[in-house]
């Protein structure tokens, strides 16, 4: 898997995923597996644009559930080709959508696949109908747990806080290691 920093990159086509993707979750996981699928379909790669530290850990401090070593090797082991990692910061937090469409428009995505929840650029302003007028964009269905719970890297926060270690594991689909 090649690793870029903050953009800077040009493609011809690509499939594409944008998120914080903190925990490579196995909604996160179930996401990434069907983009791979359509990324082999069309002969192009799979791009995954996340971000460092992800978004909630800079404005809430929450916890991390992977680090940035982990998520690469998580995602290189879910057969993504390249990963683009943004530092969120207070500079990027600031980036009005249009600079995102942009900026992503240089990889030339064929599809962008993304969860039905999707925000980004400043203050969240774009959405799923935002990208739609300028790509083709895929939405998955939430992956949900037995009880019926949207698998999300907050849930998973929650029930670590709660002491619930193997809940946590087997919405995560790994063991995490960090001591809590």
């Amino acid at each position: 898997m090649q690793t870029f920093f903050d953009g800077a990159l040009q493609l011809s086509a690509s499939v594409l995923t944008i998120g914080a993707l903190d925990g490579v979750h196995k909604g996160h996981q179930a996401l990434i597996k069907t983009a791979k699928g359509r990324a082999i379909e069309l002969g192009v790669p799979l791009v995954v644009y996340t971000f460092d530290p992800p978004p909630r850990v800079y404005f809430k401090n929450a916890l991390l559930l992977s680090s940035l070593s982990e998520k690469l090797l998580k995602l290189q082991s879910l057969g993504v080709d390249i990963c683009i990692i943004a530092p969120f910061n207070e500079h990027y937090m600031t980036k009005e959508v249009s600079s995102f469409i942009e900026e992503i428009g240089e990889l030339n995505p064929v599809e962008i696949w993304e969860g039905p929840d999707f925000h980004f650029g400043k203050n969240r302003e774009g959405n799923i109908s935002t990208l739609q007028k300028y790509f083709s964009v895929k939405i998955t269905e939430s992956l949900r747990c037995p009880s019926g719970e949207v698998i999300s890297s907050s849930r998973i926060r929650s029930l670590i806080k709660e002491n619930k270690r193997v809940q946590a594991e087997q919405l995560l689909g790994w063991n995490h290691a960090a001591s809590y």
